[in-house]
């Protein structure tokens, strides 16, 4: 994709898992590693309890229950962040999203992560990445009681960080999260991730600007106009 217009963006907004940190460690953590050990800690037949599991994940797919770990551990009756920390070696950033929060920050650009994570995975992961530090704002669809599929979510992150739409830039993984926030956040420059799982192939390129690591978007100039 072509460069964005570097000078005309003040703020930029972007996704945690799969847009900065690798979307691995989610994708084994819900499809493998807690069918497994939901399935031993209850006596179930591993391969029928991961079916279980998945027919419960689409019931909840595309609202903040999907992402909110106390949903899941009172549903399953486990401790999902405990479990979480067993397979914690799986976080860690996609290649050059280091490279790129720095350029963000040596040219003035207000940055801000916008996220469907539950505040408890967002502080596990900041714990362990130190993430948190590259940000000015963090922000968790938690706060607003919905996801960033959501109306109300860019209503009150619009409310809460008062970013300027035309002057912003949105990175993302999901196409439904890109097009909620094309058309209810009004957002005027949209980016989408081709490969937010290292160990998946590449995603095929849909509607919006897309790249496959963010280095391509380098070098970030500062505001101009």
């Amino acid at each position: 994709m072509a460069s964005p217009p570097w000078t005309r963006i003040d703020t930029v907004l972007l996704d945690m898992d799969g847009t900065l940190l690798d979307l691995r460690f989610d994708n084994h953590f819900w499809l493998e590693h807690l069918p497994a050990r939901w399935a031993a800690l209850h006596g179930r037949e591993p391969a029928a309890a991961r079916e279980e599991l998945l027919a419960r994940y689409r019931e909840v797919e595309g609202t903040l229950a999907w992402y909110c770990v106390e949903h899941w551990s009172r549903a399953l009756a486990v401790d999902v962040v405990e479990l979480k920390r067993e397979v914690e070696h799986l976080i860690r950033f996609l290649p050059d999203s280091l490279d790129f929060l720095a350029a963000l920050r040596q040219a003035g650009k207000r940055v801000v992560l916008a996220t469907n994570a539950h505040p408890y995975s967002l502080a596990l992961k900041a714990e362990k990445t130190g993430l948190g530090g590259h940000f000015d704002v963090l922000v968790s669809a938690h706060e607003f009681g919905v996801p960033k599929e959501h109306p109300k979510f860019w209503a009150s992150l619009q409310a809460r960080i008062g970013y300027d739409p035309p002057r912003t830039l949105f990175l993302d993984d999901s196409l439904p999260i890109l097009r909620a926030a094309r058309d209810y956040g009004h957002i005027g420059h949209l980016v989408s991730m081709l490969r937010p799982d290292s160990a998946q192939p590449l995603r095929a390129r849909a509607e919006f600007a897309a790249v496959l690591r963010l280095g391509e978007l380098l070098p970030v100039l500062p505001s101009g106009e």
